[in-house]
């Protein structure tokens, strides 16, 4: 019997990529995602985010496989605000994504982004039952 990891590893790959909306969120990347994940009949596995600050763009990373039955996902994007961590001592920052993510359920995994002056934005992948 293999090991339950062996069902979130992976080695595919989709990038998306835009400006971010005028909330500051990832915006219409969220419904990109989705809808790439149902037509292309995928098992979503992870997800990365990068934000390019020279060109104001993001950069997001769908990581899957398409040798197992696929499931639906939704991207969630949580603001959680400026924040100066001191050295080594990121208890806000867990504290505000603990929070953002006590809001939604079945998170599949999450991926930080910040945008200038210390400004934080979580983003949640999230199956989406049947």
């Amino acid at each position: 019997m293999s090991h339950p990891i062996t069902r979130q590893v992976h080695d595919k790959f989709k990038i998306f990529s835009g400006e971010l909306a005028a909330d500051g969120t990832i915006g219409k990347l969220a419904d990109e995602v989705a809808a790439f994940s149902h037509q292309s009949k995928i098992a979503p596995k992870s997800i990365g985010v990068a934000y390019l600050e020279p060109s104001k763009r993001l950069v997001l990373t769908l990581g899957y496989r398409d040798d197992e039955e696929p499931y639906a996902v939704k991207l969630h994007c949580v603001r959680l605000g400026k924040l100066e961590i001191k050295g080594n001592d990121f208890s806000a920052l867990e504290e505000k994504m603990a929070h953002a993510g006590a809001k939604h359920r079945d998170i599949i995994c999450h991926e930080l982004y910040v945008t200038g002056g210390n400004d934080f934005t979580v983003v949640v992948m999230t199956h989406q039952a049947k």
